[in-house]
């Protein structure tokens, strides 16, 4: 291959200064070329490429780039999605699943700055006092109930993060700016805000249609770098609003680098400028699942209306033959069946009136005219092909939002333990990487802007006096170092237990063995570490002024049977613990593993 640089060449492509291509040499060409003769005797590599298969041979889908996947058919998805989100209430609970799972009722800042590059070297005892302090300046601004971090003062922080979790199961985006907010200064603690913006908003002005550097209403450089956002200033549909047809250029960020514009979504493709639903791929499915769903209904509710029927023997061709068969015109054979029908049900209901009812037990049997019978119709029942094929619908839909079946249809009776566990191991796996993708990074942009602006103001007290003047911040600026100080976690939504003494076993264990942290575990809850251990302090302290025995304490002067409220042997309550301590497996009571554990870190 060395000694033949212009074959090598050729493989690649084009080489000459015009953009012409030579081909290749005749033994690495294919033969004759897709789809000719020599290829229909030779035979197709990849069967789902083939376009002789009679399976596949009409099934030629375009080869485009991801923009013109997306942004031809991007308005009308969203739309549909949208409206489905608002209709269909399995999709609808399938969206609200997700932002109960992800953020849940509050979005916690867990800071951790990189000490190490921010200082110079390892300091714990200062990046303790700076992670308490952010936390609480941060958390009573974003959750207070002012709601200043909201630019139009509706939202708290977890609000906004669960509107852009929604924001992104609906158009596979979210989109928001940064303000300077000036209004009530003298209440203001600062005065970043975000506002949230409509992904409808986001579009090519007129006056752009041919500029290549605009698509889909992001401004991109030669490498395909946003650098802006042509944001509508109100929807496309407000007709009526003058602003509907005025674009405001927003700058991804300021020349010194601070965000202007949050622009979220996931690359699926390479220079893919915007984003798309997931729905989007089983939309058909759930539309016609939802009809399926109201046909059903319907059918029941038609079904249970008629408790009977009377039906009647009487031939069709006589009655049409009496009616006069073929001799009449429309209109008149249309007044004759009904003065037919009219007459028969009449002298029906005249002959069950004036006829003596039998009874049996009570029950009233009624005697009907010669030649009918009495049809009893069965109340509504499950749709015509079975709840089976219902619960495969709604499973589609569940593998379409990412989550299980037991949790979209909240039907558990079909289901083990181990089971319905693995389930929701698996939705936690996907719920935890939307939380990095999406609520994560978000609300870490949000925090960044913040810390900025505090660092900035010299409200941080516990950041060393040379990193506090206001007038000499450089340092702040200097590559990547903003991204260290602003390093953080976030606490969302409890993973939730299915079977507690299980899983706090689990727990147990993990710790014991030195497997995972407070921070971890109580992190899985939801709940704050810190705040947990300060809560347990005051706790303990009470308990000691009030003379308040825990449950360890009443357990050691008090050997009580719980299920027969009789007195223990100590003697046997030591064996017992003696067992559980000697157990090699590590299984035993809860009680006993919670015990040891605790004692071997006094111990250590």
């Amino acid at each position: 291959m060395m000694g033949h640089p212009a074959l090598f060449e050729d493989l690649l492509g084009p080489v000459e200064t015009r953009g012409r291509s030579r081909p290749a040499p005749p033994n690495l060409r294919a033969l004759g070329g897709a789809g000719t003769r020599d290829m229909a005797i030779a035979g197709d590599a990849f069967e789902g490429a083939s376009t002789m298969n009679r399976e596949l041979a009409m099934w030629q889908p375009a080869s485009r780039s991801a923009d013109n996947d997306i942004l031809p058919q991007k308005r009308m998805s969203d739309a549909r999605v949208r409206d489905t989100l608002r209709n269909d209430a399995y999709v609808r609970a399938g969206s609200v699943i997700h932002q109960d799972n992800i953020v849940g009722g509050a979005f916690t800042l867990n800071a951790k700055p990189l000490t190490k590059l921010v200082m110079g070297k390892d300091d714990p005892t200062w990046e303790g006092e700076f992670q308490e302090e952010v936390e609480a300046k941060f958390t009573l601004w974003a959750e207070s109930t002012d709601n200043w971090s909201d630019a139009a003062r509706r939202m708290s922080l977890t609000q906004m993060v669960r509107q852009a979790v929604g924001s992104y199961v609906a158009t596979g985006e979210v989109l928001a700016v940064a303000e300077w907010a000036r209004e009530d200064a003298f209440m203001r603690p600062f005065n970043t805000a975000i506002r949230m913006i409509d992904l409808d908003r986001l579009s090519t002005p007129f006056d752009k249609a041919s500029d290549r550097t605009v698509i889909g209403g992001v401004q991109v450089d030669g490498r395909h770098i946003p650098q802006g956002y042509f944001i509508r200033k109100a929807h496309p549909t407000d007709y009526m609003s003058p602003d509907a047809y005025q674009w405001e250029y927003v700058p991804r960020t300021k020349p010194w680098g601070r965000v202007q514009a949050i622009h979220m979504y996931e690359q699926v493709r390479p220079y893919q400028t915007r984003g798309i639903s997931d729905i989007v791929a089983g939309l058909k499915e759930i539309r016609q699942t939802k009809v399926f769903r109201e046909t059903v209904l319907q059918n029941a509710v038609v079904n249970a209306t008629y408790a009977a029927s009377i039906e009647s023997d009487l031939d069709t061709n006589a009655i049409f033959q009496r009616l006069g068969g073929g001799n009449l015109g429309e209109d008149e054979f249309d007044e004759a069946v009904s003065n037919y029908i009219g007459g028969y049900l009449g002298a029906v209901s005249k002959y069950i009136g004036a006829s003596n009812q039998f009874q049996i037990g009570g029950v009233r049997i009624p005697h009907l005219p010669p030649g009918s019978k009495l049809q009893m119709r069965p109340a509504g029942k499950g749709g015509p092909l079975g709840n089976e094929f219902e619960q495969s619908l709604l499973r589609y839909i569940a593998a379409i939002l990412g989550i299980s079946y037991e949790q979209l249809s909240k039907d558990v009776s079909k289901t083990n333990y181990s089971s319905y566990r693995a389930a929701m191991g698996e939705t936690w796996k996907f719920m935890q990487s939307r939380k990095s993708l999406v609520a994560d990074r978000f609300a870490t942009i949000i925090f960044r802007l913040w810390l900025e602006e505090a660092l900035n103001k010299a409200t941080i007290e516990s950041m060393p006096r040379a990193m506090r003047n206001p007038s000499n911040m450089d340092w702040l600026y200097k590559p990547q170092m903003l991204d260290a100080i602003s390093q953080c976690d976030w606490i969302g939504a409890s993973r939730g237990q299915v079977d507690e003494l299980k899983e706090t076993q689990a727990a147990v264990l993990r710790g014991k063995f030195n497997l995972t942290t407070d921070e971890d575990e109580l992190g899985r809850l939801g709940k704050d570490w810190r705040r947990v251990y300060r809560q347990r302090e005051r706790e303990k302290k009470l308990r000691k002024d009030l003379d308040i025995e825990t449950a360890d304490e009443a357990a050691a002067n008090n050997m009580m049977n719980a299920a027969s409220g009789t007195p223990k042997d100590k003697t046997k309550g030591n064996n017992d613990k003696k067992a559980a301590d000697n157990n090699a497996d590590g299984t035993g009571t809860l009680e006993n593993l919670y015990m040891d554990a605790i004692e071997e870190r006094e111990d250590a």
